[in-house]
C-alpha cells in the first residue's frame, strides 16, 4: 500500500497505512433527523465506517448536532457552493467537510472556513468529477480527461495549501472505469494525500458492482486508495455490503463471513441456490470472522469445503459437514443450513 498522509475523520483514520474505510451516503433530507439517524445506524450495523450527508440548507446544518448525539459514525457534511452552510456544518459538529474551495465563495470566505476547520481539527475532502472540471483545465487539456480532472483537483488542493491547511482527502471520480483508474494512478504519483476511491454514477446494482469491482479492485490491488464508496442507484446499504465484499476479496478486510459457493452444473443434485441464500442471510447476522464454503456436488466440493473454517459438500439429497478440513457429519438436505449454523454457534459458545 502506498504510504499517504494520515487524516482523521472523527475517530476513523484515513491514510498512513490505516485500514481502508468504507463510506456511504444518506438519502433522506438531513433535516429529517429521525430518518437520517436510522440510516446511519443501519450503516454502522452493516459495517460502514463513515457516513456522508448532503447539507442543502441551514436547517440541514443545524440538524447535525442532534444526529451526532444519536449516532456513532463520523459525519461528513457535503456542501456545494455556499460557505455559510459549510460554516454552520462545522459549528454543529460535522467531522469532515466535502467541498471544492473554488466554488464555495471568494478567497476571503475560503480563508474564514479554513481557519474554522483548523480550530476544530476538521479535515476537508476535495471532490472532483466530470461535471466539476475547471473550465480553464478543459480548455488547456482539450476536454474532460485524465489531465483536466487531476489538475483541477490539484488546483483545489493548492487553495488549501496556500492557507497552510493539509488535512486533505482527495476524491476524483468518473463514471468511466478506465478514466477513474487512470486519474487515481496519476494523482497518486503526484501527491501523498489520502485518496477516496469510487466510480461515480455507476448505475443500478449489477452494473455498479461490476464497474466498482473493476475500478477500485485494480487500484487497491496496487496499493492505491485509502477509503472507498461503492455508488449504487438504490438502497445505500447495498453499497456497504458491496464495499466489504471488495475489500474481503482482496484480503484487505476480514470482517464477517466470507461465503464461498459453486456456480452449479448438471452434477448439482440439491437446490443450492436456496441453500446458499438462506445460509448467507443467517450467517450475516452472526458477526463472526469465518470462511464458509457450500459446494453443490461431490466432485470439487470436498476439496473446496476443506479449505474453509466450515464447509458443506452436497450429494444427492444430503450434505457432508466439514470443520477445519475434517468431515464431522452427514445431514439431510433440509437440515444442511440448520446443522451448519448450530455447529458454528456451538463452537463459538465453547470458545467463549
Amino acid at each position: 500500500m502506498k504510504k499517504t498522509r494520515k487524516v482523521y475523520v472523527g475517530d476513523v483514520a484515513i491514510g498512513g497505512g490505516s485500514p481502508i474505510s468504507i463510506q456511504s451516503m444518506t438519502t433522506k433530507e438531513t433535516k429529517n433527523i429521525k430518518e437520517v439517524v436510522k440510516q446511519i445506524n443501519d450503516f454502522e450495523k452493516a459495517g460502514c465506517d463513515i457516513s456522508r450527508s448532503a447539507i442543502n440548507s441551514l436547517e440541514d446544518a443545524r440538524a447535525i448536532s442532534e444526529i451526532k448525539k444519536k449516532t456513532n459514525l463520523p459525519f461528513v457534511a457535503d456542501i456545494q457552493f455556499d460557505y455559510k452552510l459549510a460554516l454552520a456544518a462545522v459549528e454543529n459538529g460535522c467531522d469532515c467537510l466535502r467541498i471544492n474551495p473554488g466554488n464555495i465563495g471568494g478567497s476571503d470566505k475560503v480563508k474564514i472556513l479554513v481557519e474554522k476547520c483548523k480550530e476544530k481539527n476538521i479535515p476537508i475532502r476535495i471532490g472532483v468529477n466530470s461535471g466539476s472540471v475547471h473550465k480553464e483545465m478543459i480548455e488547456k487539456y482539450k476536454g474532460v480527461n485524465v489531465d483536466s480532472l487531476v489538475y483541477s483537483a490539484l488546483d483545489e488542493v493548492k487553495v488549501l495549501e496556500d492557507l497552510d491547511f493539509h488535512d486533505i482527502v482527495i476524491s476524483i471520480k468518473s463514471s468511466d472505469v478506465n478514466t477513474m483508474i487512470d486519474v487515481n494512478r496519476k494523482i497518486s504519483s503526484l501527491c501523498d494525500y489520502p485518496l477516496h476511491l469510487g466510480v461515480t454514477e455507476a448505475g443500478p446494482l449489477y452494473q455498479a458492482l461490476v464497474k466498482s469491482s473493476i475500478g477500485m479492485g485494480s487500484l487497491l490491488k496496487d496499493g492505491i486508495g485509502d477509503t472507498i464508496r461503492v455508488s449504487i442507484t438504490g438502497d445505500p446499504l447495498q453499497e456497504v455490503k458491496a464495499a466489504k465484499t471488495i475489500l474481503k476479496s482482496l484480503g484487505l478486510r476480514r470482517d464477517g463471513v466470507d461465503l464461498v459457493s459453486c456456480p452449479t452444473c448438471s452434477r448439482t443434485s440439491v437446490n443450492l441456490d436456496e441453500i446458499v441464500n438462506e445460509a448467507s442471510e443467517r450467517l450475516d447476522k452472526l458477526n463472526l470472522n469465518l470462511k464458509v464454503a457450500i459446494m453443490g456436488c461431490p466432485v470439487n466440493g470436498p476439496g473446496e469445503a476443506k479449505e474453509a473454517d466450515y464447509g458443506i459438500a452436497c450429494a444427492k439429497g444430503y450434505g457432508f459437514l466439514f470443520k477445519k478440513g475434517i468431515t464431522i457429519k452427514k445431514v439431510k438436505q433440509e437440515e444442511i443450513v440448520d446443522s451448519l449454523i448450530e455447529e458454528i454457534l456451538k463452537d463459538e459458545k465453547n470458545e467463549n
